[in-house]
């Protein structure tokens, strides 16, 4: 039991460490710069080792040692889409603020997760149970226990205090957050980054962890919600306007034609009110065979000339 203990809090960190190279790569792609993402200061994004260690609980737990790829597949999709829906509406309330937002991505959930992330998440506890996994267990089994124990003492110890110093820093942010005036996600951006700029390197890799952070304290989701209604409202004047031109040019429309065209017009108006007659006035049940036919005569030269 205090084996596979061990074990798992070396897994959690293994993909913690992995999952913070895997964002600099990313970052460093699309900035060209070194970005050293997350809240912590040390390498390692702890959302990447939850997420490898809850896969690796879920499927040893719920689907034993010899669990189908596809069956590893479901889990990961379902345990990391949680995940990571959870950590982002925590992060959110707590600090009133999006590290990610998908709102624009195809089938998202509320902007925290979507489909797209969800299928990596299932690729990746593939990898990971059928990968990865085996071979981190090996490196482990050439190790002894207690030093697999002291390495995971100090491992645990240097996180928890850099989480410590870390709140101090978010509170900081947090209380530069709830005291802004502004009601946009950038002027409050700019303003964090004034409020960073004269502390530490510690405050200042925080405001360059996120560059795309998205804010949202109560005059942001104030003013968001009056663009949208504003919108609304815009798009239902349009909408609006456009049936008032498009009725303006059916009658235009007609009033041309009838111009040109009198006689055509009038024959038309005819035709369509011997229809209206013939509908009032004819009874399928009770019609003689006589009317039927000269009904059905009607109906085809008519079809005749809507054809022409």
């Amino acid at each position: 039991m205090i084996e596979n203990l061990i074990n798992l809090i070396l897994l959690f960190f293994a993909y913690s460490f992995a999952g913070w190279w895997i964002e600099v790569i990313l970052k460093y792609r699309q900035f060209h710069r070194f970005v050293n993402r997350g809240f912590l200061a040390g390498p390692w994004l702890p959302i990447y080792g939850f997420g490898a260690a809850l896969i690796t609980v879920s499927v040893y737990g719920m689907a034993g040692l010899e669990s189908a790829i596809g069956t590893t597949f479901v889990i990961s999709f379902f345990v990391c889409g949680i995940e990571e829906y959870m950590v982002s509406y925590v992060l959110e309330k707590r600090y009133h603020a999006r590290w990610w937002d998908y709102s624009t991505k195809p089938m998202n959930l509320n902007g925290r997760v979507w489909i797209g992330n969800l299928l990596l998440f299932g690729i990746g506890g593939v990898l990971i149970i059928e990968g990865t996994n085996p071979i981190l267990h090996v490196l482990f089994e050439n190790v002894t226990l207690t030093v697999r124990g002291i390495v995971a003492f100090l491992l645990s110890a240097g996180i928890i205090t850099d989480f410590t110093c870390s709140h101090f820093i978010m509170k900081l942010v947090k209380t530069g957050i709830d005291s802004s005036e502004a009601d946009d996600t950038e002027t409050i951006n700019a303003e964090i980054r004034l409020l960073l700029r004269d502390k530490s390197i510690f405050y200042r890799r925080f405001a360059n962890a996120y560059p795309e952070v998205i804010y949202r304290t109560e005059r942001v989701k104030a003013h968001m919600e009056e663009v949208r209604l504003e919108t609304e409202r815009m798009r239902a004047e349009a909408e609006s306007r456009l049936n008032d031109m498009n009725e303006m040019w059916e009658k235009s429309k007609e009033q041309f034609v009838a111009a040109i065209d009198p006689v055509g017009t009038a024959k038309n108006k005819i035709i369509n009110k011997q229809d209206l007659l013939i509908q009032l006035l004819y009874d399928e049940g009770n019609a003689s065979p006589e009317a039927r036919e000269l009904v059905e005569e009607i109906a085809k030269y008519r079809a005749v000339i809507d054809k022409k």
